[in-house]
């Protein structure tokens, strides 16, 4: 061993414990992962731009004030970082306590928005309406169920078996299924997408996945035949397939995204431009669903990969946290956002350029929507603490 590596370890053991585990504890706010925060700023003033400019002509035209949708969605942002910054203060690893009552409490709330308590919103009951904002369960219940099955499957230490697999798919299953009664099946899909992702490094075998696969597809077509799911849904989940769409109805949506982007060109159209298929309204939901249009269309691919890579900069930070993770809780927390997050804007970004059905799921931090922004800055906040808490003992 050469004389660094031992008065190395000699200084790092002074007192007992090692300098950086003392340091830690102390003052854990040391360790914040600026790269993380940096990147979820710089997406939420992104988001906030586009919807200002997706919402603002529009607004004018109508006599509206043109600011009303990014005001409120500055709220959010703002309620959001609050979440975020008490999360940060709170040891991640005492969730494990808390999680059976909170995962009891978001269960009710998705039964009772299924009652005449619930507003339905282009087809969907999954509101809670207070006036001067509303409270989407699904989108807080994402969260919820991560925590929840990370406690379960951290509790396994990497030995996963059948029986274990089986009390993961019911944790998230609960309230899955309860979102795909709404109807709300991108919703659903988000959850079985990040429920993989923590089965994977929580220590699930190829059988495991081999025989979920089979089952899930078994389960699709029982679905389709069944009738469960309404016409709607089928045309929207369909109509990416076909090459020659009927613009006028199920391929409308699709055909005016893939024009608002493909006209971006390289450079874009630019901001508040009047001919512009965002400013003349042509895209439905262009400041919730399709935000991505006007990205595309205004900002052209230029604006799209900054973008594109600040979602990267997330993902790869929400990785590399759950690597560095010292217990298994942390690590599939970190996995878990990461799955959800990566499944997101894939799922957004493609269904707006026809890879992908069009299925209702926000992008993060971009789209305009109060219960998706906070859900989202609750999970970096999570992440932040088991990155902050990295050098702690169990």
């Amino acid at each position: 061993m050469s004389l660094e590596g031992i008065f190395g370890e000699g200084v790092d053991r002074i007192g007992g414990e090692p300098i950086g585990a003392r340091m830690a504890r102390r003052a854990p706010i040391r360790h914040i992962d600026f790269s993380l925060l940096l990147a979820t700023v710089l997406l939420a003033l992104y988001g906030a731009a586009m919807i200002y400019t997706a919402t603002a002509v529009k607004l004018e035209r109508a006599g509206g004030d043109p600011n009303a949708f990014v005001t409120r969605q500055s709220l959010y942002i703002l309620a959001g970082s609050v979440f975020m910054v008490l999360l940060v203060l709170f040891d991640y690893r005492h969730l494990k306590s808390f999680a059976p009552v909170v995962y009891g409490i978001m269960t009710i709330l998705l039964i009772a928005v299924l009652t005449p308590l619930g507003e339905v919103r282009n087809g969907t009951q999954g509101w809670f309406d207070f006036g001067f904002f509303d409270v989407q369960p699904a989108e807080l219940a994402k969260v919820v169920a991560i925590v929840a099955a990370g406690v379960y499957l951290g509790e396994r230490k990497g030995d996963v078996r059948w029986t274990d697999v089986g009390m993961t798919l019911a944790i998230v299953g609960v309230p899955a299924v309860l979102i795909f009664v709404q109807p709300d099946l991108g919703t659903m899909m988000v959850f079985v997408a990040f429920t993989a992702g923590m089965l994977l490094i929580g220590g699930a075998r190829l059988r495991h996945f081999a025989v979920l696969a089979l089952t899930a597809l078994v389960a699709v077509l029982a679905v389709f035949q069944a009738g469960l799911l309404k016409e709607y849904q089928i045309e929207r989940l369909t109509s990416f397939l076909d090459p020659n769409p009927d613009i006028r109805t199920v391929g409308y949506n699709l055909t005016q995204s893939k024009i608002a982007i493909g006209s971006g060109g390289m450079r874009g159209k630019g901001i508040r431009s009047d001919d512009t298929q965002t400013s003349l309204d042509f895209v439905p939901e262009q400041h919730t669903d399709f935000i991505f249009t006007a990205v595309g269309e205004q900002l052209g691919f230029i604006g799209s990969a900054t973008l594109l890579g600040l979602f990267a900069l997330l993902i790869w930070r929400a990785l590399r946290i759950a690597a560095m993770s010292r217990d298994m809780f942390g690590t599939l927390l970190a996995a878990g956002i990461a799955s959800m997050w990566a499944f997101q804007v894939f799922l957004n970004v493609g269904m707006t350029m026809g890879i992908m059905p069009i299925t209702g799921v926000p992008l993060p931090f971009m789209s305009y929507g109060g219960s998706s922004m906070v859900a989202n800055f609750i999970a970096v906040g999570l992440l932040m603490n088991v990155h902050m808490r990295r050098f702690l003992r169990s």
